[in-house]
């Protein structure tokens, strides 16, 4: 296989237990994000990584192909890396399971950003933001790029930061949404990679990626998000879904 997608869904959270599950608008939230990648023509496959029965049954009942995965997982990535290991695959898009907005072109463009140019082994998404409040927000975190689009560094306070003397009037800030694409090789990498300095200030775990001195290509799109952290954030969703049925 070239390209899959996997959804790592843990049924714990400390803000909101059992997420992945909500229902939004007659479907639990992990199939919401499972029926727009499954949009995606690039991947062969789509795998939901679970820990829970619960989730496991919900997701068969949807017709998903499900893979238990220990318990013992700190983070979506030492689950997908469980999911992965035995298989033959070149690049693996990590999908997560309380983004119910997710674009499905948005996971086209990380996994063409890999499979395009063979340099890059990490590419994730960005979006330019629109309104000026989210820019201090510390939960909307915000990237910066070179030229080429390779990430300087990714950050929960407004970067480029506008100085009182800059000429520059209205700089451009953009949001970093949480989807990745990594190949197979890069993915253990990255799994491997001890907890950096700059991630544990920042509490960003891609920071680790950059202070290792390691690059990741980010990919611009239109389309925006809202991730599900608390039951507020379910309710947005919820709001958003229900004005494109009007």
């Amino acid at each position: 296989m070239d390209v899959i997608g996997v959804i790592p869904a843990r049924y714990s959270s400390v803000r909101f237990e059992g997420k992945v599950l909500a229902d939004i608008m007659g479907k639990p939230m992990v199939q919401h994000v499972w029926e727009r990648a499954k949009q995606v023509r690039l991947l062969d496959e789509v795998i939901i990584a679970c820990d829970h029965e619960a989730i496991a049954d919900a997701a068969r009942g949807f017709g998903a192909k499900v893979v238990m995965t220990s318990k013992s997982h700190d983070c979506g990535t030492d689950r997908i890396a469980e999911v992965v290991n035995p298989l033959d695959v070149k690049i693996i898009v990590n999908i997560q399971a309380d983004e119910p907005l997710i674009h499905p072109t948005m996971i086209d463009s990380v996994a063409r950003a890999l499979l395009d140019n063979p340099v890059v082994s990490m590419a994730t998404i960005m979006k330019k933001i629109e309104d000026p409040s989210l820019i201090n927000d510390p939960n909307v975190v915000k990237v910066v790029t070179d030229k080429n689009n390779f990430a300087l560094y990714f950050s929960r306070n407004a970067i480029p930061y506008l100085a009182n003397n800059s000429s520059v009037k209205n700089p451009a800030y953009y949001k970093h949404i949480g989807l990745y694409g990594y190949t197979k090789d890069f993915l253990f990498t990255y799994k491997n990679l001890p907890v950096s300095n700059l991630e544990m200030t920042e509490k960003l775990e891609q920071l680790r990626v950059l202070e290792e001195g390691f690059r990741i290509k980010v990919v611009e799109t239109k389309f925006d998000t809202i991730g599900v952290d608390t039951p507020e954030d379910l309710e947005k969703v919820k709001e958003y879904l229900g004005r494109e049925k009007i």
